[in-house]
C-alpha cells in the first residue's frame, strides 16, 4: 500500500521500528540466557518477546510507513507495484541502520560491548530451506491480507506467524535480511556468525521472490 506521509517521516518510522524489533530480539535473547540454561525455555522467551514487540511496532508505525522493517517486504511491495522503486533503497538503508542501532542498544543495556561480533554459526541445507520457507510464508501472508482488504489484521497475523515460525522452521525464522545482517553484531543467543549471514540473506530473497510469484497467481488483482 502506497503511503502518503512524506518520505523522511516514513524512513524515520522504519528506522525506529526496526531498532525496536532488533532490541527486542537481541535483548530478550540475552535476558533468556541469563535466566535459564534450558535452551527450549530460552527460545520460548525469545519468541514470546519478538511476538509482542512485532505486534506493537506494526500498530505504532503501520499508518506511517507500512511497517515493513524488512528489506524482503519492501522489495516485494515494489515488485507487486504497490511501492515506488525509488523508495526501496532509502527504506532498506533505514531498516539496516535502525537494526544496527537496536542491536547496539540491546548490547549496552546488558553491559556488553556495543559491538561484539557473533561467533554462532548457522549453516546447513536444513537451515537454508528453513529461511526460504519462513520468508515465503511471511511475505505471502502480508500481501494476501493487503490484496484482500484485510490490512487491519496485519499486526496480529504477522506477530502470530513469526511466533509460530520460530518453532516450526529449523532456522528459527529470521525471514528478514536486515535482521540477518544486524544480528551479526551480538555474540549472544540470537546472534549469527557473519560467515553464515550471506546465505541466510540469499535464501530470504529467494523465499520472497517465490511468494511474489505465488501472490500474482493466487491474488492477481488488488
Amino acid at each position: 500500500m502506497l503511503m502518503t506521509a512524506p518520505l523522511p517521516r516514513r524512513l524515520l518510522a522504519e528506522f525506529i521500528g526496526t531498532a525496536f524489533l532488533l532490541a527486542g530480539v537481541i535483548g530478550s535473547g540475552i535476558m533468556a540466557e541469563r535466566l535459564t540454561d534450558d535452551v527450549g525455555l530460552q527460545l520460548l522467551a525469545n519468541a514470546g518477546a519478538t511476538v509482542g514487540v512485532l505486534y506493537a511496532i506494526i500498530l505504532m508505525f503501520g499508518p506511517v510507513s507500512g511497517a515493513h522493517f524488512n528489506p524482503a517486504v519492501t522489495l516485494s511491495d515494489a515488485a507487486l507495484m504497490a511501492r515506488r522503486w525509488s523508495d526501496v533503497g532509502p527504506y532498506i538503508a533505514a531498516q539496516i541502520a535502525g537494526g544496527a542501532v537496536g542491536v547496539i542498544t540491546a548490547n549496552l543495556m546488558f553491559e556488553l560491548d556495543a559491538i561484539n561480533m557473533s561467533k554462532k554459526p548457522r549453516d546447513g541445507s536444513g537451515q537454508y530451506i528453513g529461511e526460504v520457507v519462513a520468508t515465503f510464508g511471511l511475505v505471502f501472508l502480508i500481501f494476501s491480507l493487503v490484496r484482500t482488504g484485510r490490512d487491519a489484521l496485519a499486526a496480529s497475523a504477522v506477530a502470530a506467524y513469526i511466533g509460530g515460525a520460530y518453532w516450526f522452521t529449523s532456522s528459527t525464522s529470521f525471514a528478514n535480511p536486515a535482521v540477518s545482517i544486524t544480528r551479526t553484531l551480538s555474540n549472544t543467543f540470537a546472534g549469527i556468525d557473519p560467515g553464515s549471514m550471506p546465505m541466510f540473506v540469499l535464501m530470504q530473497l529467494i523465499g520472497a521472490g517465490l511468494a511474489v510469484a505465488a501472490i500474482r497467481t493466487i491474488y492477481p488483482s488488488r
